[in-house]
């Protein structure tokens, strides 16, 4: 009996490109309602909540004092609260890209679909990325035009796009949001729970530098909250930079070099478990 007959014709299914990954992953994150949801609140919730901080930052500076009106960023004003909420949603957003799977056991079948596990991860990453910098980007520009427009109609000091760092803080919104959503589909991976990646996510997105960071000793607090990742990454924000943090694209560089290291841990637990 020759070696082929003994061991059976062998299986004609070509393996899964990354191609063939990518628009799998395109279509089962576009199938969930969730999805869509998030797309839609990171819109409008950043640029509503971000107007009515404009509104209140044009009544703060209108009634301060001297010092404080010489401190006041309309760029930073304009962008700041809004991009808070998009960077939540966003967050939603990468959880869900891995977890959805997991809580409906879909999971098994993406992998015998692309067996090669960094090319399935590589592929959510790819589509995360995209939906981050379609919606952010344009809701960047939406924040700012929102705000700069309250400044003007309230008599107080406006910035405009050829500004120097204006134009770089605005598209930085986009760039904020892509790496906390790629954060959350880190997160989400090692975790694989909806709920207890979000928790994760929320908890060091937002509550450990707005509120435990700055309630330590500053000779603890203060070096942890300029490297933090996302406090880091939102000081692209501030067109001059603020002093006692990283520089605006220094502290961008670094959110994504925490997003690369999350992600690299994250494939080496992946490809390790079982599922």
């Amino acid at each position: 009996m020759s070696r082929h007959a003994a061991t059976g014709p062998r299986s004609t299914v070509p393996a899964a490109t990354f191609g063939h990954a990518l628009r799998s992953e395109w279509q089962k994150l576009a199938s969930l309602k969730s999805f869509w949801y998030t797309l839609i609140l990171t819109a409008v919730v950043g640029v509503g909540i971000g107007s009515l901080a404009s509104l209140d930052a044009a009544q703060t500076y209108r009634n301060g004092a001297d010092a404080r009106r010489a401190a006041f960023d309309p760029t930073y004003e304009s962008l700041f609260t809004g991009l808070i909420f998009g960077m939540l949603a966003m967050v939603v957003l990468g959880v869900l890209a891995m977890t959805s799977e997991y809580s409906t056991g879909m999971i098994r079948t993406s992998l015998a679909a692309v067996p090669r596990r960094g090319r399935l991860l590589a592929a959510k990453a790819t589509v995360v990325t995209i939906a981050g910098l379609t919606v952010g980007i344009p809701v960047g520009f939406a924040m700012f035009f929102a705000g700069q427009g309250v400044f003007a109609s309230r008599d107080v000091p406006f910035a405009t796009l050829d500004q120097p760092g204006v134009l770089r803080a605005v598209v930085g919104v986009g760039l904020v949001m892509t790496a906390v959503a790629l954060l959350g589909l880190g997160v989400g991976t090692l975790v694989r729970a909806t709920a207890g990646g979000i928790a994760v996510m929320f908890t060091a997105t937002l509550l450990v530098p707005t509120a435990i960071l700055p309630s330590l000793p500053s000779v603890i607090g203060k070096p942890l909250l300029k490297f933090w990742p996302s406090s880091a990454g939102m000081q692209v924000l501030s067109p001059e930079g603020n002093p006692g943090f990283l520089p605006p694209l220094g502290g961008l560089l670094w959110l994504y070099v925490v997003a690369a290291i999350v992600l690299a841990v994250t494939f080496a637990v992946f490809r390790s478990r079982d599922v």
